[in-house]
């Protein structure tokens, strides 16, 4: 008797990239849930009790099964308002509304209307290994994707100057510290040691001379 009520309401998020099939299925769902759980000694209708338990799982299907990446439920449930109000203004205006236009209509900020066009374009991810609008030759997107990372060089000295100043003794390293890491003049240098500048001088060049030994 009531499973038109549970296709009705499938139908209203019939146009999320969802099959309609589907949505009715977990509509269904809904239903036999709220038969379960309904009292008629309560005194509610049962319509009405079972409206809310469907609409909640078919929220929760959308939220945990056709969205790849979780977004916060208040984007979630936005999503639907905003793309409807796209919609309305598209048919009104003859030219799909501005974010301004959304915005005003639903009563949102700027960046809220923004934030959830966002969430439903990356509502389903895309394989790395499909082609790549941006290039001509039908290769990969991750190659459109792939950037020189210039950060591995610095890992790779790090590494190599981690190991070469172990060869030293704490107070060259220390020196070192401060001269390359702190850049503290030598002056400054022989301030906090309570040594002269020249001590501190023969000291780095020492140091340095021990490092480009290590490194040859």
């Amino acid at each position: 008797m009531y499973l038109p009520l549970a296709r009705r309401m499938a139908k209203r998020y019939a146009g999320v990239r969802e099959p309609y099939d589907d949505l009715v299925q977990v509509a269904s769902l809904g239903l036999l849930n709220a038969i379960d759980r309904f009292d008629p000694e309560a005194g509610t209708p049962f319509a009405g009790f079972a409206r809310p338990t469907i609409l909640g799982e078919l929220k929760r299907h959308l939220r945990d099964k056709v969205w790849t990446v979780r977004v916060p439920r208040a984007v979630h449930d936005r999503l639907a308002k905003v793309e409807a109000t796209v919609d309305a203004l598209t048919d009104e205006l003859g030219r799909p509304p501005s974010i301004g236009e959304v915005a005003e209509d639903l009563d949102l900020d700027r960046d809220a209307v923004l934030e959830t066009l966002a969430a439903g374009l990356n509502r389903k991810a895309v394989s790395l290994d499909a082609p790549s609008p941006k290039l001509d030759d039908g290769a990969p997107r991750v190659e459109s994707l792939a950037a020189e990372e210039r950060g591995y060089g610095m890992v790779e000295d790090r590494v190599a100057i981690a190991a070469m100043t172990a060869r030293l003794d704490e107070r060259e390293r220390e020196v070192l510290r401060m001269r390359f890491v702190d850049e503290l003049t030598q002056r400054q240098i022989a301030a906090r040691l309570g040594t002269s500048q020249m001590s501190v001088s023969r000291l780095l060049r020492r140091s340095l001379a021990n490092l480009r030994e290590a490194a040859a």
